[in-house]
């Protein structure tokens, strides 16, 4: 199978997807201040709506608490309105996702997305699809507020790098012509402290690696189920290099380690165990950064129905990689995304997942 195949297969639905961005450069924009340098907007936020469905919020004063400190970041402030995709289902929302690995030994740019997902939840809130743009995306990247940089095309993580958060929503809703509702931020260093706030987590290793970018300098994961601690999610998490098809295995190791959280947080020993419940609030309430707008705690009760099984990861279908000048791009199968973004826009959940499934 030829590398670019590797990649144009993983157009496919997946049980996980990723998303790495790079850009960084020709970035003179710096990322937005991080005050505590770990973020895990998505797993807290479908974390709290399980601790909802649990009845844990009744009451709910110290939950209000905890929604109220929660980080909040500028993401609409410097969006044009008049160049903005039109709500077309008004009662579905649809969560920006952009992430990244700040303790990643890799990591030594401060302005990059590592991970790129629109999130789904339709209008009956009974489930969620996550489709992952691949950080390499060839798209048009409009001009950023400096005038500096964009207006012209470019991997779609250049964004973050020109503009920031705000540039990235005018990427992304560019590229894919649905409407960002909200911005979550999240950092997948954060693994670590939720994963040992749980005491563990579940994993299935889908092939036996070896990885040199361990916390403890090396690891090694035996093909098979196994429990992890947070060093060791994490580690599982951060590879690519052990795997053909690089970036896209990291975004499935990530993703199953999000599934793996939320298994375990909706499971009846952490719902029933204050102590261990309280660990977990708070390891992952300090993480959350969101846009303004955004409730965590109204959103976690409007999900307070779903659970890992009504997630469906999938990733935006691509053609394959190739060169444009110096840099490795990711092409989009432009036909097929439009089909499932389409989708999106119309909340139509059974055509976005036959969509990214064809």
């Amino acid at each position: 199978m030829s590398h670019d195949q590797q990649y144009a297969d993983y157009g496919t639905r997946s049980p996980a997807s990723e998303v790495n961005v790079d850009g960084t450069e020709e970035s003179s924009t710096p990322a937005p201040r991080r005050r505590r340098g770990r973020r895990i907007a998505l797993i807290v936020l479908l974390v709290v709506a399980l601790l909802a469905g649990g009845g844990m919020l009744a009451g709910g004063l110290y939950y209000r608490s905890i929604n109220s400190s929660i980080e909040r970041v500028d993401a609409f402030d410097q969006v044009p309105e008049e160049s903005r995709p039109q709500v077309v289902a008004k009662n579905a929302m649809n969560i920006m996702i952009l992430g990244s690995d700040s303790r990643d030994p890799e990591n030594s740019g401060g302005s990059r997305s590592d991970t790129i997902i629109l999130a789904h939840l339709p209008a009956d809130r009974s489930s969620a699809q996550l489709i992952s743009i691949p950080r390499d995306t060839w798209v048009p990247v409009p001009r950023s507020k400096d005038g500096r940089h964009g207006g012209r095309d470019a991997k779609i993580n250049a964004a973050y790098a020109w503009g920031g958060i705000p540039l990235m929503v005018q990427t992304v809703e560019k590229f894919t012509g649905v409407r960002v509702d909200h911005v979550t931020m999240v950092d997948f260093s954060g693994f670590k402290e939720i994963v040992d706030a749980l005491g563990g987590v579940e994993v299935d290793v889908e092939k036996g690696f070896t990885t040199n970018y361990a916390l403890s300098g090396s690891r090694t994961f035996a093909k098979g189920p196994q429990t992890m601690d947070g060093a060791a999610a994490l580690d599982y998490a951060r590879e690519r290099h052990a795997f053909a098809d690089g970036d896209f295995a990291r975004i499935r190791h990530q993703q199953q380690v999000i599934k793996a959280i939320l298994d375990k947080a909706a499971s009846g020993g952490v719902l029933a165990n204050p102590g261990k419940l309280n660990s977990f609030v708070k390891a992952t309430s300090d993480a959350v950064a969101v846009d303004k707008s955004l409730s965590p705690l109204d959103l976690a009760l409007e999900l307070r129905g779903l659970r890992s099984g009504n997630l469906t990861f999938l990733t935006c279908p691509v053609k394959g990689t190739g060169q444009v000048g110096s840099e490795s791009v990711v092409f989009a199968d432009t036909a097929k995304a439009k089909s499932v973004f389409d989708a999106v826009r119309r909340d139509a959940v059974k055509e976005i997942v036959g969509g990214a499934q064809g």
